[in-house]
């Protein structure tokens, strides 16, 4: 991989400055860094599954407690970080810790880099101050740049596909008519009935002609395909959602079915041992509080349904 490549030439241009490696800058303080690759599992995101591959093993969560900085890699304590909190901590070294406070909003100070996708005009990372507005950064000429080919947006996930969907009227403004903010307080203002999550910033944007089934259909794939399976409410369950839900897309459902649905996901959340199974559970829940119209239409519309490019469009965007 390259950004493998790209890594191990820093960390050797480290050691050549005597940055890493033995009595560094002569402090006789020691630090060595070591790049190990993975096998590209979704589940390996998770702390406790990461160290597992590390010991090479199946990349399967342990029980917590107790915890890595207890008991970690190799039984030893261990400290997990992701890197985008690594990379902060240069700034945070060298301007102190009440400085970056200053940054952001509330709760949600600093800086949080956000992976943009989907019906946008510009899509892209951009590192953000958080307390910008959802509507500035989805519109602006400086951030995403609005919807494409000019269409209306009908959806959006701010916060990667395991955080709950909003649908456009609830993105920019909250239920009490304040502005959305991109922080972690603000999106997940009035609960998963009305809000969701800033998650991991991978913001997706859908247009009018997005079909909200097909999305959700497509999330249900991954979520089967990366459970580790030690789980029988995320192994099972993931397994009959991606089903339900292939037979709604293809002109099979019934109307039972969308109930179904989030039966089986209430069933999957809150009992596995990691979060994948909520993960699974709540685009399958918000999809259908948000656009059960939608699934309705699927089920009773198949032929019509089932068309290329077919979308239910009455009502669609803002």
């Amino acid at each position: 991989m390259y950004v493998v490549r790209i890594i191990e030439k820093a960390i050797n241009e480290a050691y050549a400055k005597g940055f890493l490696g033995k009595n560094i800058l002569g402090t006789g303080y020691n630090l060595d860094l070591y790049v190990h690759c993975g096998a590209g599992a979704y589940i390996c995101g998770e702390e406790t599954a990461l160290l597992e591959s590390l010991e090479g093993k199946r990349g399967n969560p342990r029980m917590k407690p107790p915890f890595p900085a207890v008991k970690g890699l190799w039984g030893c304590p261990t400290v997990v970080n992701n890197v985008e909190t690594i990379s902060a901590t240069s700034w945070i070294v060298n301007n102190g810790g009440d400085e970056y406070a200053k940054i952001g909003i509330g709760k949600s100070t600093g800086t949080k880099l956000i992976s943009a996708g989907g019906s946008l005009n510009k899509p892209g990372v951009y590192e953000i101050e958080l307390g910008l507005s959802v509507e500035e950064f989805t519109m602006s000429d400086e951030y995403c740049g609005g919807i494409w080919k000019n269409r209306k947006l009908k959806a959006c996930v701010p916060g990667g596909s395991s955080v709950p969907v909003l649908p456009a009227h609830l993105l920019f403004k909250t239920l009490n008519g304040d502005a959305r903010l991109m922080s972690y307080e603000s999106l997940s203002d009035g609960g998963f009935a009305s809000g969701s999550m800033l998650g991991s910033g991978g913001f997706i944007a859908y247009d009018e002609e997005s079909c909200m089934v097909n999305n959700l259909w497509n999330f249900s794939r991954f979520y089967h395909h990366e459970s580790c399976g030690q789980c029988s409410p995320c192994r099972e369950g993931t397994g009959w959602m991606e089903k339900v839900l292939h037979r709604i897309e293809h002109g099979h459902g019934h109307t039972h079915d969308i109930d179904l649905l989030v039966d089986i996901a209430k069933k999957i959340e809150g009992n596995t041992i990691c979060p994948l199974g909520d993960a699974a559970a709540w685009p399958v829940a918000s999809h259908i509080r948000h656009f059960r119209h939608e699934f309705e239409w699927h089920i009773n519309n198949p032929t019509e349904a089932t068309k290329k490019g077919a979308v239910y469009r009455e009502g669609v965007g803002v």
